[in-house]
């Protein structure tokens, strides 16, 4: 047999790998409330200048996953006071009517940069803002700010 054709145990005479048994670290877990059916899904790169508020008030259509990679991130759903996520730690929110309020960069001397993976409802936008008018009605819905 050459070294070029496959043994019983997988490819060339190299032994397999037990690295994989320990490769694997959970950060998160978590149970999202719905999947839209259909749901595209998509992970995106978000990288904020140092001191820049992030993406105004908005929500999505379906849940959404994140990462932070670098810096720290001011983050705010709607109900839940408002938390500093930094590099290394994980996010997560419900999509469908949850307002996220706040997604900015924490810090004024660095870049703030994560990952987030989506799900997104068929045929609607991945992310919508929301309206002064609805965030003046939904105000009670908002968790006091220290």
């Amino acid at each position: 047999m050459g070294n070029d054709e496959p043994t019983a145990g997988g490819a060339g005479s190299r032994p397999r790998s037990e690295a994989w048994k320990t490769a694997l670290t959970v950060l998160q877990s978590a149970t999202p409330p719905f999947v839209p059916e259909g749901a595209e899904v998509m992970t995106v790169l978000v990288e904020f200048p140092p001191g820049d508020p992030g993406t105004p008030p908005h929500r999505h259509s379906g849940p959404a996953f994140g990462y932070v990679l670098e810096g720290e991130m001011l983050f705010e759903l709607e109900g839940e006071p408002e938390r500093v996520i930094r590099a290394g730690e994980t996010f997560w929110e419900p999509g469908g009517d949850v307002i996220h309020y706040q997604d900015g960069n924490n810090r004024t001397d660095s870049w703030s940069r994560f990952l987030v993976t989506m799900l997104c409802a068929p045929g609607q936008p991945m992310l919508t803002l929301v309206d002064d008018e609805e965030l003046a009605r939904r105000q009670h819905l908002r968790a006091p700010r220290a």
